[in-house]
C-alpha cells in the first residue's frame, strides 16, 4: 500500500514508496524519490541525478523561490523531525501549485504537480520584463551624439557594403563625434605612447625585438619603469590609480600651472602653491566616469541643481536625469565668441533658485564642447568669485585643454592656477586663509588633445579644497569600481610624461603631435570659411577644441514642416544632409541653444577637407532652394 503524508498547505503534499507489507522501500544513494501529484493519487518512481536537475530547472521557471533549513523535514518512523542539515525550495508553480525539492542527509525527494505545463507553455505564462517595470528617470536620459542620426548612420554604413546600395555617396564620414582614430577620420596614432602600450602588453617583446628602432631605449626605459611599479597590467591597481602614475600626473599638473613663472619666481617658491597631492588625484576610465562620479555624489534630490553651459556637451544632462537632479541653463554668448557671461550665470542661478532649486555646483567646459570657445583668465576669475559667493563646487572639464589651434595667440589657463593665484592674492592682502576655499574638480582625458586614444579609456580628475571625509567617501565610491583599465592609466602616463628633448623618440614624438596641431588648425579655419560664406550660415572660427558650431538660418516652410514631424528643425537638416552626402552631424538641439535658434556640430578630425566642405555647401544651398519656394 501507498502511505501518505501530507503538509499543512493541501497544495504541498510528499508521499513515499512502500512495499505491499507497509515497510519503505530502500533507494540506493544515487536515486531519489519522485513523487508526481497534486493531491490525487500519484505513481512513484525511481530517478537518478538527470531528474532532479529536471526538477531544479523547472522550480527555477517560478515566480519567486524560498531556501529555508528550518522547514527542511527528514521522516524518521511515524513523526517528523527538523534536519539543520536538510535543505527544503518551494516554488510556487503553474495554476496554484507548488514545487518542492526536498534534500536530506541521504536521500532526496522532489514534489512535481502532475498537471505542469511545458516549458514553452510556461514561457508564455511569465511575464515578459518592459519598459514599465524600469527605472523610470533613466528613460529620461538622452544622448544626442549617439542619437537618431548616428545610428541611421551606421545603418547607411552598412547599406554601402552592397553592391547596388542606390546611395548618391561612397562613404559614411563620422562628423558627429570627437573620435580622431576612428576609422574614416584616422588621426595616426602617436607611436610613442602604442610602443610604450605593447612593452606593457608583452613584456617580452623587448627581448625578442633587438632592433631600437622598433623600441627605442627610452621606450624600453618607460615600459621597464611602469612594470617595475605596476606587475602585470593584468592585475587590479590600487583604486585611486597606480600610486606611481599618480605622481608623474601630479608633476605634469605643477609643472603646467608654474610654467609661466620667472626663474626668480620658481626661486621664491612660488611654484609650490600649485603643488598636488596624489591623495588628491583619481585615475579614471575616461573623463566621462569622473564628472558621472561628482554629479551622483552632489544630487542628494531632485530639487538639486548644477548651472550647465547652454550649449552644452550631453553628457551633463544625461548624467543629470541619471541621478534624478535638474540642469541649470545658462547660455554662451556666441556673438562674442562664445564668451561666458558671468551675469548672466547669476541671472540664471537666482532665477532657479527663486523657483526651488538647490544649485549645487557650477560646470565649465574650457575650451569648449561643441563651441570651441576659450575662456579668458578674467572671465575665469569672475566664475570662481561666483562660486565663492554663492558656496558652489566647480566643475572644470578641461580635457581639450592641449587642443589650443593657435598657440602664439591663444595659450590654455587651468582653473587650478587661477585659482591658487587668487588665493595667493588673498593671502598676501591680509585676507583670511579661508578666503577662496571654492571646491574645485578638474577633469582631464586621454581621448582628446593629440592622444586621441578613446577607446583605451583613461583619464584623471583632482580634487583641490575639498575636505579629507568626502575624499575618503570619493575613496570608498570608487573603490567599488576595483580599479580604472590599466591600459587607459598607462596611456595616461604616456599623456602627462611625453619624450624630452634629447630622448631618443623625441624627434618623431614632435613631428607627430605637431602635424596633429597643425592639420587641426588649418581644418579649423577652411571649415569656419567655407561655411561663413553661404546664405543664412554664420560659424565662429573656434579657437580651440575638435569642433566647430554653426548656426544656420532656415526657411519658414523647412521650419513648419518639420515641427509637423514633432522633429527639431535641426535635427530634420542632419539627417537629409546625412542621407544626401553621408555626413553624419549632430544637430545643435541635442545641446541646447536659444529658443528660435538652430545649429549643427560637426568635428574639425575629417581628412579631404576641401571635398568635405564642397559636399556642406552644395547640400545647404540645395536646401534652401528647396525650401524656399514653398
Amino acid at each position: 500500500m501507498d502511505a501518505e503524508r501530507a503538509h499543512s498547505d493541501p497544495r504541498e503534499r510528499t508521499f513515499e514508496k512502500t512495499s505491499g507489507f507497509g515497510k519503505p522501500q530502500k533507494l540506493g544513494e544515487n536515486h531519489c524519490k519522485t513523487v508526481v501529484g497534486d493531491g490525487r493519487w500519484r505513481r512513484p518512481i525511481k530517478s537518478d541525478v538527470k531528474s532532479v536537475r529536471l526538477a531544479l530547472a523547472f522550480a527555477l521557471l517560478g515566480v519567486q523561490s524560498r531556501i529555508s533549513r528550518n522547514e527542511a523535514r527528514f521522516k524518521k518512523g511515524r513523526g517528523q523531525e527538523t534536519d539543520p542539515g536538510s535543505l527544503c525550495r518551494h516554488v510556487p508553480a503553474h495554476k496554484g501549485h507548488s514545487i518542492m525539492l526536498r534534500a536530506a542527509s541521504s536521500s532526496r525527494r522532489h514534489c512535481i504537480p502532475s498537471n505542469l505545463p511545458s516549458i514553452r507553455q510556461r514561457q508564455q505564462f511569465m511575464r515578459p520584463l518592459t519598459l514599465d517595470q524600469l527605472n523610470q528617470q533613466l528613460q529620461t536620459v538622452e544622448y544626442a551624439v549617439r542619437g537618431e542620426i548616428a545610428i541611421r548612420a551606421d545603418e547607411l554604413r552598412d547599406r554601402l557594403k552592397q553592391a547596388d546600395n542606390g546611395l548618391a555617396f561612397t562613404e559614411v564620414i563620422s562628423s558627429n563625434i570627437g573620435n580622431p582614430q576612428q576609422k574614416g577620420l584616422n588621426q595616426k596614432p602617436i607611436t610613442f605612447t602604442r610602443q610604450v602600450a605593447a612593452l606593457m602588453e608583452w613584456p617580452e617583446l623587448a627581448d625578442k625585438v633587438a632592433d631600437e628602432s622598433i623600441f627605442p631605449p627610452d621606450v624600453r626605459a618607460r615600459a621597464k619603469e611602469l612594470r617595475e611599479n605596476i606587475g602585470s597590467i593584468g592585475a587590479y591597481s590600487h583604486s585611486q590609480g597606480v600610486p606611481f602614475i599618480r605622481q608623474q600626473v601630479a608633476a605634469f599638473i605643477k609643472n603646467r600651472d608654474s610654467a609661466h613663472l620667472t626663474r626668480d619666481a620658481i626661486a621664491s617658491g612660488a611654484a609650490e602653491r600649485y603643488a598636488v597631492s596624489t591623495d588628491d588625484l583619481f585615475l579614471t576610465a575616461g573623463a566621462s566616469a569622473g564628472v558621472s562620479l561628482l554629479i551622483n555624489l552632489l544630487i542628494t534630490a531632485p530639487t538639486d541643481g548644477v548651472l550647465i553651459p547652454i550649449p552644452q556637451y550631453p553628457l551633463y544632462t544625461a548624467t543629470l536625469a541619471q541621478h534624478h537632479g535638474s540642469p541649470v541653463p545658462y547660455f554662451l554668448n556666441e556673438d562674442a565668441e562664445w564668451a561666458t557671461d558671468v551675469d548672466g550665470i547669476q541671472t540664471a542661478l537666482d532665477a532657479a533658485e527663486k523657483e526651488g532649486t538647490k544649485v549645487k555646483a557650477l560646470v565649465v567646459i574650457n575650451p569648449g564642447n561643441p563651441t570651441g570657445g576659450l575662456l579668458s583668465e578674467r572671465e575665469m576669475r569672475g566664475v570662481i568669485e561666483l562660486c565663492d559667493r554663492n558656496g558652489l563646487t566647480l566643475l572644470a572639464d578641461e580635457v581639450y585643454q592641449d587642443n589650443i589651434h593657435d598657440r602664439g595667440k591663444h595659450a590654455f589657463v587651468s582653473f587650478k592656477r587661477v585659482l591658487r593665484d587668487m588665493q595667493a592674492e588673498a593671502k598676501a592682502a591680509g585676507k583670511s586663509e579661508d578666503a577662496l576655499r571654492v571646491p574645485l574638480v578638474s577633469f582631464h582625458s586621454i581621448s582628446k588633445g593629440v592622444s586621441g586614444e578613446c577607446g583605451r579609456r583613461g583619464g584623471y580628475f583632482e580634487l583641490t579644497n575639498v575636505t579629507r571625509p568626502v575624499r575618503d567617501l570619493v575613496y570608498k565610491l570608487v573603490s567599488v569600481g576595483l580599479c580604472p583599465p590599466l591600459s587607459g592609466q598607462i596611456g595616461v602616463d604616456s599623456m602627462v610624461r611625453p619624450p624630452k628633448e634629447g630622448d631618443a623618440s623625441y624627434a618623431l614624438w614632435k613631428e607627430e603631435t605637431s602635424a596633429i596641431h597643425a592639420a587641426l588648425a588649418a581644418r579649423t579655419k577652411t571649415i569656419a570659411h567655407g561655411l561663413n560664406a553661404l546664405e543664412g550660415v554664420s560659424c565662429v572660427q573656434s579657437p580651440g577644441a575638435l569642433y566647430l558650431f554653426p548656426r544656420i538660418t532656415l526657411p519658414a516652410a523647412a521650419i513648419k514642416a518639420a515641427e509637423k514631424q514633432g522633429k527639431a528643425p535641426d535635427a530634420v537638416y542632419a539627417m537629409e544632409l546625412l542621407e544626401a552626402t553621408g555626413i553624419c552631424v549632430v544637430p545643435g538641439s541635442g545641446f541646447r541653444q536659444k529658443e528660435g535658434e538652430w545649429h549643427y556640430r560637426l568635428t574639425c578630425l575629417c581628412p579631404g577637407t576641401d571635398a568635405y566642405v564642397d559636399k556642406l555647401v552644395k547640400f545647404h544651398e540645395g536646401y534652401l532652394a528647396k525650401w524656399k519656394g514653398q
